[in-house]
């Protein structure tokens, strides 16, 4: 995209969004077609250009915060709307991304505080739809002081959702330093794993990784549809053989069971990532977004180390209902 494909992309946004001006008259005044500006305006959303806060607290689910509060001894929940969906229910192909769209929106806006708050802050981070979804929603926030670094090892996939490209978006959105763990997501070996923490430059990264401020996570759902099974990370003979150590979900690549503790698999001897002490000793903000990631949630905050729930409203009634 050129600069001049950039700047135009925010004058669209600028007539729209502040000026007040209808999509007829925002291309009136561009000398462009509506058609024109409708594709701009959904990709400065795409880009992060536009971002949206809408205060979360009139949503009508603060009794089902409060509950979720409660039950598992959290600092804070933070709900989107629910749709009214019930297990078994898919959105449709326009409302798809709707609980990680509307997760990373309310993220984005708590993120934006603490940066207000704490300037000079340490964020870490780590991968993800959900997690991508806060960087298109950073317009505007200028923190140089601060540092983002990744929780995790970069993933071996081209994804646009590499715990890299994450850290790096970030902290190009705030005028921040970013910093990333030069190592794979999962080493070959476990042998293999600890030559590459031993590594000088891994190590100091990784101490800086293992006392943020904050630090976000998300969680990953152990089916054939998750994010991890599909992008080629994680085999359907592993998927087996976690299910049979008794694993229900992931964070970082550490793997977890139904009371949230790591299990003795294989796979997480091998994961590089920030360990869960690490994670407990932080204020770390569990981002949940879908149905299908209920389960994996629930067992997570048995776990001890979240303080901070964000999550769609219908997978927060689903907690509280079961």
């Amino acid at each position: 995209m050129t600069s001049d494909d950039t700047q135009l992309m925010s004058r669209a946004a600028w007539l729209y969004y502040v000026g007040g001006l209808n999509q007829e008259e925002t291309a009136h005044r561009l000398g462009t077609t509506r058609a024109r500006v409708n594709k701009l305006l959904g990709q400065a959303r795409e880009e992060g250009i536009v971002s949206i806060s809408i205060d979360a607290r009139a949503n009508g689910l603060m009794q089902v915060e409060d509950d979720l509060r409660a039950r598992f001894g959290l600092e804070r929940v933070i709900c989107s709307p629910a749709l009214g969906l019930k297990p078994g229910d898919t959105l449709p192909g326009v409302l798809e991304n709707y609980p990680r769209g509307a997760v990373g929106t309310l993220a984005a806006t708590l993120l934006k505080d603490e940066l207000a708050r704490r300037p000079d802050a340490i964020i870490g981070t780590g991968w993800g739809r959900t997690l991508d979804q806060i960087t298109r929603n950073m317009a505007g926030v200028q923190a140089p002081q601060a540092r983002f670094v990744s929780l995790m090892g970069s993933l071996t996939a081209n994804s646009a959702f590499n715990p890299f490209e994450v850290v790096q978006a970030l902290a190009r959105s705030c005028g921040a330093e970013g910093y990333f763990l030069a190592v794979p997501f999962i080493a070959n070996t476990a042998e293999d794993r600890e030559i590459l923490l031993a590594q000088a430059t891994v190590k100091a990264v990784l101490d800086m990784a293992r006392r943020p401020d904050m630090a976000i996570i998300s969680v990953g759902e152990l089916t054939p549809a998750s994010l991890l099974h599909r992008s080629g990370m994680l085999t359907a003979e592993e998927l087996d053989t976690l299910h049979a150590a008794g694993a229900v979900g992931d964070t970082n690549g550490i793997f977890f069971d139904r009371d949230g503790q790591p299990v003795e698999h294989p796979l997480n001897q091998r994961t590089l990532a920030v360990d869960f002490a690490a994670l407990r000793a932080s204020h770390t903000v569990l981002l949940c977004g879908g149905l299908e990631k209920a389960e994996a949630t629930r067992a997570l905050l048995r776990s001890g180390i979240v303080r901070t729930l964000v999550i769609d409203g219908d997978t927060a009634c689903r907690l509280v209902d079961s």
